[in-house]
């Protein structure tokens, strides 16, 4: 994604823009114009898929809608995805709705919501190709889209304010619900009669309304509903119209007398009655899909009994049956992404090839093996934890056994090559160490099988083992004074989150939620807590024995490995620290909300990259390869490589929201905030590929 060019002139006056800085020298540099660089989003696949819609003509052609404002599209049937289209520049979007026109494939609607006031419908009339956004429907939340089956031009859409109709396939639209209903809004769900387009079932997120015609009137059908609930999903039996099921909190509701009157559905249990979505078989009708919050349910018999098909850890959103294979069912879930089944729901496998919606919050390079790649994921539950490729990102493999759903916020690697873990909850190591490739991960995110050998496991390391001293009264010369002395204090475990790690010495440092933790026996026992009156420490770098660490609002210093802290003076213009980073040779990098500054006397005097284009510095890293600073920040899709000698600079656009940036062997890879990880081009080289370059 290009930005649009700036001459250098206005590039020059924006930076002047900026505040003086107050510190011992500034380097300056003017940057040129953004080109454009090739980064690729190589996985790890899977995240969260919302809602799947088939070209009505051609059940192989499947489009996959996300919570992040992408469209995916497949052309075999689910085996694989790609993507098709943002709908909006803007990221957050959920596409809880997708309709393929029945008379013409190449329209497709979409509509998304992302906040109460913010979302629409988007329409495509080139198959995806480009995109136009109605104005009747602007800046809504649709939480539901419905077309009538018996006249494709008229299409019905929930928003929180109430039912909108359009009779011109989406050109227009005109609210059929009251105007300012203290009842009809927040309309979650909508079922179309197959014979009658003015026959309309809408679910809301306290009640199911109908009308009959054509929405000049409406009817509460609650009768036999146990308490007021969301309706999330409404199907019409397309055989005998009267049949309606609904489902709402309470449970899944049946009706014979198109929904005068319904019962409850018995056989789910309590703990999964939030079923967001409810299918019937194109084939049996007596066969209906329930997904739920709890897992995937089925009837085979018009709902009279349920069985889970699914783990009770699978949240499903949608399911798809195969109209031409009812054995083929799809459902798109939270985490786990699009779940495929070959035989009507009793086995499902992962189909995620090409489908990346991670939120990934670590990266590690491995130091021996650049083309090794282990990305920690958080949301993800048993469908997160770590992957690891060993292809550059080509494909990947599930290592998350031992770390039982936890989110992984830090990944770093040992002199020997040990991976080590910092999660939501403590820290792991991963044995046996990585660099054996005979024991790879789990099955992985894309459903490929592991190959045989030894599953890789997280062990934790977790136990704090503290000195504290004591004051004791002994016998000294026949008098009573007072002694103080060094004993251990009672062993705890780390219960907590661990934002930074550093093991690359002997000495092992943590910066976590209750403070700094260090460890001279490579992780069996930490020692420390809170320093200087601060716990919340985001960032930990080592040089040595010399530990540095940053909160939001300081950073302190240690010289002996951490027994021993004093808090490190900063430039006065700094505001908010990000991140903290030792170079080799000693010089420390500190990352703030005002950009980028180093200091080679450990913090007695700093220099700021005063004209460097870039603000809100979130994390660092060393690249070995090219001996350059790598920086990003989470407010840009910019990334930046700093040569501190040459008092230059390339930089890259990535198109993405960037949360960190490491290099590979030459290469670039960073971790975004939701589309995975990103492969970039080569890094490596005077004035790197495709990259811009600022000089002093």
């Amino acid at each position: 994604m290009m930005r649009p060019r700036l001459c250098l002139r206005c590039l020059l006056r924006l930076a002047l823009s900026l505040p003086l800085p107050l510190c011992a020298l500034t380097v300056l540099a003017a940057p040129s114009l953004p080109a454009a660089a090739a980064w690729t989003v190589a996985g790890p696949a899977g995240g969260d898929a919302r809602a799947i819609a088939a070209d009505p003509g051609d059940p192989n052609h499947l489009y996959l809608g996300t919570t992040n404002s992408w469209l995916y599209e497949s052309k075999d049937g689910g085996a694989s995805w790609s993507r098709l289209a943002k709908i909006d520049p803007s990221d957050g979007f959920v596409l809880d709705s997708i309709v393929i026109d029945a008379s013409n494939p190449a329209n497709i609607f979409v509509g998304a919501w992302k906040d109460s006031d913010d979302g629409g419908i988007w329409v495509s009339r080139d198959g995806g190709q480009t995109w136009t956004e109605p104005d009747g429907l602007k800046g809504q939340s649709i939480h539901a889209l419905a077309q009538a089956p018996s006249d494709p031009r008229i299409l019905f859409a929930g928003t929180l304010k109430g039912v909108y109709r359009s009779n011109d396939s989406g050109a227009t639209w005109v609210q059929i619900s009251p105007e300012g209903d203290r009842e009809i809004h927040e309309v979650e769900s909508l079922a179309v009669d197959p014979g009658n387009p003015d026959i309309v079932y809408a679910g809301t997120w306290h009640l199911p309304w109908k009308t009959t015609d054509g929405g000049k009137t409406w009817k509460s059908i609650k009768r036999g509903l146990i308490v007021d609930s969301d309706i999330f999903s409404i199907i019409v039996d397309p055989e005998h119209t009267r049949t309606v099921y609904l489902s709402a909190c309470s449970g899944i509701y049946k009706s014979e007398n198109a929904g005068l009157l319904f019962r409850r559905i018995q056989g789910i249990p309590t703990e999964a009655r939030r079923t967001r979505a409810l299918m019937q078989d194109p084939e049996n009708r007596e066969i209906v899909y329930a997904g739920t919050t709890e897992g995937l349910y089925k009837t085979e018999n018009g709902g009279r009994t349920f069985q889970r098909m699914t783990d009770s850890d699978v949240i499903v959103n949608a399911v798809y049956v195969d109209p031409r294979d009812q054995k083929h069912v799809l459902l798109a879930t939270d985490r786990g992404g699009v779940l495929a089944s070959q035989d009507a729901g009793a086995t499902f496998v992962q189909s995620n090839r090409g489908l990346s919606e991670r939120k990934v919050a670590a990266l590690l390079v491995d130091q021996g093996e650049p083309e090794r790649l282990y990305a920690g994921v958080v949301n993800d539950k048993s469908f997160g934890g770590v992957f690891e490729s060993n292809d550059g990102g080509a494909s990947w493999e599930q290592v998350g056994k031992g770390l039982d759903g936890r989110d992984v916020f830090a990944l770093a690697q040992t002199k020997d090559g040990t991976v080590v873990a910092g999660t939501n909850d403590g820290i792991f190591v991963l044995d046996p160490p990585s660099g054996d490739a005979s024991a790879p991960g789990a099955a992985g995110a894309g459903g490929a099988s592991a190959t045989a050998g030894p599953a890789l496991s997280w062990e934790p390391k977790n136990m704090i083992a503290n000195t504290v001293v004591k004051t004791a009264t002994e016998k000294a010369n026949g008098e009573r004074v007072n002694i103080e002395k060094k004993v251990k204090a009672p062993v705890v475990q780390l219960v907590g989150r661990v934002n930074a790690l550093d093991v690359s010495g002997d000495v092992w440092a943590a910066s976590t939620d209750v403070g700094l933790l260090t460890s001279r026996d490579q992780g069996k026992t930490w020692q420390g807590g809170p320093v200087m009156g601060a716990s919340d420490y985001t960032s930990v770098t080592v040089n040595g024995n010399a530990i540095a660490a940053a909160h939001s609002g300081g950073v302190v210093l240690s010289s002996d490995g951490g027994l021993t802290w004093w808090p490190m003076g900063l430039p006065t213009m700094v505001t908010r620290i990000h991140s903290v980073l030792f170079s080799p040779g000693g010089t420390l990098w500190l990352g703030a909300r005002e950009g980028v500054y180093f200091s080679q006397d450990l913090g007695k005097s700093w220099m700021w990259f005063e004209r460097l284009p870039f603000r809100d510095v979130d994390d660092m890293s060393y690249d070995a390869t090219t001996k350059r600073i790598l920086v990003s920040s989470r407010a840009s899709d910019q990334v930046f490589a700093i040569d501190a000698k040459t008092q230059t600079w390339d930089w890259w656009e990535t198109g993405y929201e960037v949360a960190l940036i490491r290099g590979a062997g030459g290469r670039l890879v960073a971790a975004s905030l939701n589309d995975g990880v990103l492969v970039g081009p080569a890094s490596s080289g005077p004035g790197a590929v495709e990259a811009e370059t600022g000089s002093k």
